[in-house]
C-alpha cells in the first residue's frame, strides 16, 4: 500500500488497535495514523481488570506512555464513538447530531472488542460487569465496605472476579449453571480442578444451578435468588455470563457480519480482510477462518496481538505468509496460574498426568491427536508442549 494523504483509520483504542499501529510503523509505514476510541483513557490492558486492578496493586495499566502516540505521529482519539462506516467513500463517521464528524480513510481497522451481557432486570444499584478500567475500580470501591459478594457465571472472568474479591476479604459464592467452572471451554475435569482451588481458599461454588432473580431494596441488590429457591445474601453482584462484540455501529455499511452460531463478530478471511475493500478487523470483534476454513472468535490476548501483527503485515503490502502461533491463554486466580496452550474444547478427552492437590498438568486429545495442554502452577510443563502440538502428535505416544 502506498501512504496517502488519509492513511490507516483504527476504530477501537484497545490492545489491538494499539498492536496494528505500532506494527505498522515499525514496518516503515509513515502515512497517518489515526486510533479512535469511545472510552476517556487511551489504549490500556484489559487481563489486569479482574486481578491487579481489583485487587488494588494497579490503578493505570496503559500499554504506551503517554509520549508514544506523538513520538510515533499516531493520532490518538478518545471519548469518540464511532457512529457509522461507509465503505463506498471509505469514511466513518465520529459522534452524532450537531457533534457529527466524517474522517476518510485509505484503510480502515475494526478492533472494537467486545460489551458484556446485563443480568436481565438487575437494580441500578451493586450490580457489577468486569469490562473497562472504569468498571474495575467502580467495584473495587465499592467491594472496599461490603461483605457479601456472589459472581454468577464462572468462566475466567467470573473466577478471577471470585479470587479476588475473596483475597480482599469477602464472603463470597460463585454460580455457574454448567456442572463446574469453565466447563464449557475446558471441560469438566478441568473445571473440578478449578472448583477445588476456590474451595481450598474458601468460596462456595454453587455449579449446575442457575440464577432466577436478583433480589433488591430501593434498586440496591440485596440477593441472589437461585433457581433451586435459594436466596445467598449479597451486598455486591459481578456478572459475567459473557459479552457481545460491539458491531452495532456496522449497521447500513455491508460489511458481513458472521452468524451467532460461530461467534458472531466480523467476518474475515484468513488474514483479517472483511467483505468491504481495505477494510480489516482484529481482536474480540473479529470473526476470522482458521486455517481450516472454518469461521472463529477467539477472546484471548495473544491471539489478538497474533491478529494485530498479519493485518499490519498486509497493510504494508506482504502478501509472505505469517506462521500462526500455537494459541495461549492464561488466568490468574489465587497464587496459582492457570495456563492453556492450543485448541482446546469442552469436548475433548482430557487426561490429567499430574496432579499434587493443587498445580496439575492435563493434556486434551480429540480423535487421539494432542489438542492442547493445562496447567495450574506448572509454566514450564504447559509451555514445552508448544512443540508437541504444532506437530500433532498422537496423545498415545505421551501417555
Amino acid at each position: 500500500m502506498s501512504d496517502t494523504e488519509h492513511g490507516v483509520v483504527i476504530v477501537g483504542a484497545g490492545l489491538g488497535g494499539i498492536r496494528v499501529a505500532e506494527s505498522l510503523r515499525s514496518g516503515g509505514y509513515s502515512g497517518p495514523i489515526t486510533l479512535v476510541g469511545d472510552e476517556n483513557h487511551p489504549p490500556y490492558d484489559r487481563p489486569p481488570l479482574s486481578k491487579s486492578v481489583l485487587l488494588g496493586k494497579q490503578d493505570r495499566v496503559d500499554l504506551k506512555p503517554e509520549e508514544f502516540y506523538g513520538d510515533s505521529a499516531i493520532t490518538l482519539r478518545t471519548g469518540t464513538p464511532v457512529t457509522a462506516v461507509t465503505p463506498g467513500e471509505h469514511t466513518v463517521t465520529v459522534g452524532s447530531g450537531g457533534d457529527a464528524e466524517v474522517l476518510a480513510y485509505d484503510t480502515l481497522v475494526l478492533a472494537t472488542g467486545l460489551r458484556p451481557r446485563p443480568f436481565p432486570g438487575s437494580p441500578a444499584k451493586g450490580v457489577h460487569v468486569i469490562r473497562s478500567v472504569d468498571d474495575a475500580l467502580a467495584l473495587r470501591a465499592e467491594s472496599a465496605s461490603a461483605s457479601n459478594a456472589v459472581v454468577i457465571g464462572a468462566g475466567f472472568i467470573g473466577c478471577e472476579a471470585a479470587a479476588s474479591l475473596r483475597t480482599r476479604g469477602l464472603t463470597v459464592t460463585l454460580v455457574e449453571p454448567a456442572p463446574t467452572p469453565l466447563a464449557v471451554a475446558l471441560g469438566e475435569k478441568i473445571g473440578g480442578l478449578v472448583t477445588r482451588l476456590h474451595v481450598a481458599n474458601g468460596v462456595e461454588v454453587r455449579s449446575g444451578v442457575g440464577v432466577e432473580m436478583l433480589v433488591s431494596q430501593d434498586d440496591q441488590v440485596t440477593a441472589v435468588r437461585l433457581t433451586d429457591g435459594t436466596e445467598i445474601p449479597a451486598d455486591i453482584v459481578v456478572v459475567g455470563i459473557g459479552s457481545t462484540p460491539v458491531v452495532e455501529f456496522l449497521d447500513g455499511s455491508g460489511i458481513e457480519l458472521a452468524p451467532r452460531e460461530s461467534g458472531g463478530g466480523v467476518a474475515c478471511d484468513a488474514v483479517g480482510r472483511t467483505s468491504a475493500d481495505d477494510v480489516y478487523a482484529v481482536g474480540d470483534v473479529a470473526n476470522w477462518l482458521t486455517v481450516d476454513g472454518v469461521p472463529t472468535r477467539v477472546e484471548h490476548w495473544n491471539h489478538t496481538v497474533e491478529q494485530a501483527a498479519i493485518v499490519a503485515h498486509h497493510i504494508l503490502g506482504s502478501d509472505d505468509d505469517v506462521v500462526a502461533a500455537v494459541p495461549y491463554f492464561w488466568s490468574d486466580q489465587y497464587d496459582v496460574k492457570v495456563q492453556v496452550l492450543g485448541w482446546p474444547k469442552g469436548t475433548d478427552d482430557v487426561h490429567v498426568i499430574d496432579d499434587d492437590g493443587k498445580k496439575f498438568v492435563a493434556y486434551f486429545s480429540r480423535d487421539g491427536v494432542l489438542t492442547a495442554v493445562a496447567g495450574g502452577g506448572k509454566a514450564g510443563a504447559v509451555m514445552k508442549m508448544r512443540a508437541k502440538l504444532q506437530a500433532s502428535t498422537p496423545i498415545a505416544e505421551l501417555l
